[in-house]
């Protein structure tokens, strides 16, 4: 009896993870290059911000020093 139940949740599994094997890394290779892509547009995205910018961005370039205290300075 208990035997025949073991079995049968078994073979249950089988067939619900039967989905699984079709699919085999298709879905994780999809999420990989979703990510891929992401990542290069927000490099983008922030290429553009980081043109856009009127503060300097390394502390060797001139007018490091102080930016943040000008008025007329600010980011847009």
């Amino acid at each position: 009896m208990w035997t025949d139940i073991v079995y049968a949740v078994g073979d249950l599994f089988t067939v619900l993870f039967v989905f699984f094997e079709v699919i085999q890394n298709y879905f994780n290779d999809l999420l990989l290059l979703t990510g891929f892509v992401g990542f290069a547009y927000w490099m983008y995205v922030q290429h553009n911000f980081s043109k856009k910018a009127n503060v300097p961005s390394e502390v060797g370039d001139r007018g490091f020093e102080g930016w943040y205290k000008d008025e007329n300075k600010q980011i847009k």
